[in-house]
Order: C-alpha cells, then structure tokens, then sequence
C-alpha cells in the first residue's frame, strides 16, 4: 500500500505579492456576505439606504471584536503587560525597541471568533437603534450568511498553517512542513467544511421558511451550531494552536470554555423563535409599494 497518498505535504506560500493569504481571505468573507445580505435586504423589501450602512457597521464591529478578543481570551499576558503592548493590541503595529521605538506594520494577525461575535452584535444594536430596525430581523439576517465569512476565514488560516491540529497518529492527514513532518489533523479545513454546510443548510431552511425572519432562529441556529460544533473540534487540537504571528503555541481550552456560554445563547433563542412570531416591523424601513 502506498502511504504517500494518504497525507497531503501543505506548504503554500503565505502571500500573493505583498497581499496575504489569510488578509485575502478575510476580505473574500466579506465580500461574499455582502452580496448574500444584500439579497435578503432586497427579497424583504427593505430599503437600499439602509444597507449600506449595514455593512460599515458589521465590518468595523467584526474586526474590532476578533482583534480584542483574541488579545484578551489567548494573549492577555502579553497585550496587558505593558501600555505599549496594549497599543498593539488596537493598531497593527509591534514595537521592537524600547516604549514605542522600532515600530513594525504587521497587521491583525491575530483574530478571534468569540471576540468577533460579540463585537459584531454590539454594532448591528447599534445599527438598530440608529436606523429604527428591528434587532432580530437584522441578526436574523446577518446570521444566514455568517457561516460563509467564517468558512473564508478558516481557509486563510490553512494557508497561514496556522491553528493546526494534533498529530493523527496515523499516516493520514497534512503535514505542515513549517512546523514538523507528522501527519496532523487539518483543524481548519474541518471548521470550513462544517461551516459551509452550515450555510447551504440554513440557506434552504430560509427558502423553505422565510417568515421566521425576526424571531431569532437563524440567529439562534448558526450561534448553536457553531459554537456546539467548536466545543468538539478543539478536541482536534489538543488544547494548543499555533498562530504565524506566534509560533509558539496558544492554549485553545479556553476556546471550549468560551463556546460554552455562545451555544446556550444559541439554544436559547432557538426555543424563543418556537413561541413567538416576528414583532411588527417600523414601516419606514421598507421600500414603497410599486417602487
């Protein structure tokens, strides 16, 4: 039998040009989002001035969550030790001298999706009392199309070989030549994969069930399975994962722990979208029949 084939030898080259793969991929995310956000906007008649805004809002919330996040929930010790390492933590920049000499663009390159729920919901509250919209219309929204940026940005990182999975212990799996020669398991790839079907299934429930729109169930349904499905994937890692920008490696327990509370809100809304119908909706937000 020929092993060879049962591994994959992953060493892909990190950027195109002075673009990096996992920055191409964040953006891939959310152009596709964009688009998937815009038809719902369209197929439920809400207004093109309100979705423009939208998209600033969940863009800005997104990436300053995932950024605090991750510096908080993995990296604490070091963003919080010293006033200039807490400046990093807010501009993509590391200091290499002494205060806040030697500064170096790196860019996020530390993102976390924890961090980035959190803050993408506290934009889109804030988008809803702005533009007098419901909130769990606009999360209702937002969430069919979330799984699709999270797949884009697991893919980024299995480009960066980065947030790896524990040795299979086995002849299959990859085999990031960056970090060793022991067949691993592609924890990415697994995320991505799930979070695609996530996508195509809560694709076909909204066509088969548009009217839960505003009751909270897509919301509920893609923050269960997502963070049910990374309670269990974390597992794949060992309890460690490895980023390009530290390649030392990041206790992920914490991950599961973090999960935890994500899920049951999840659950929660899912039980509340069983018993109630969406509330009435401010008129002002749609488009004028026969526009």
């Amino acid at each position: 039998m020929n092993y060879d084939l049962l591994y994959i030898v992953w060493n892909p080259p990190v950027k195109i040009g002075f673009v990096r793969f996992y920055a191409l991929c964040w953006i891939v995310g959310l152009v596709i989002g964009y688009f998937i956000v815009q038809r719902l906007y369209k197929e439920q008649k809400i207004k093109d001035s309100l979705f423009d805004p939208l998209f600033f809002y969940v863009f800005f919330g997104i990436l300053i969550g995932a950024r605090v996040g991750h510096c908080l929930i993995y990296e604490s010790s070091y963003y919080l030790s010293s006033f200039p390492r807490f400046v990093e933590m807010l501009l993509p920049v590391k200091f290499t001298g002494e205060g806040f000499s030697g500064a170096k663009l790196t860019g996020y390159a530390g993102l976390a999706s924890h961090g980035g729920t959190i803050g993408t919901i506290i934009a889109l509250l804030l988008y809803c009392k702005k533009y007098k919209i419901s909130v769990l219309r606009v999360l209702d929204t937002i969430a069919i199309a979330t799984p699709t940026t999270c797949c884009a940005i697991r893919l980024g990182n299995l480009m960066n070989s980065e947030i790896i999975g524990i040795p299979t212990g086995t002849d299959w799996g990859f085999i990031f030549s960056q970090v060793d020669n022991l067949p691993r398991h592609p924890s990415q790839l697994y995320e991505a994969i799930t979070y695609l079907l996530l996508f195509f299934i809560g694709w076909w429930i909204y066509k088969k069930q548009p009217q839960k729109v505003g009751t909270g169930f897509y919301f509920g349904f893609c923050l269960a399975c997502i963070f049910i499905f990374r309670m269990f994937v974390e597992f794949t890692k060992g309890g460690n994962f490895r980023l390009l920008s530290n390649p030392a490696s990041i206790n992920s327990d914490r991950a599961q722990w973090f999960s935890i509370p994500y899920a049951l809100v999840g659950v929660a809304f899912l039980i509340y979208s069983m018993k109630h119908k969406p509330k009435p909706e401010n008129p002002a937000i749609f488009e004028k029949k026969g526009k």
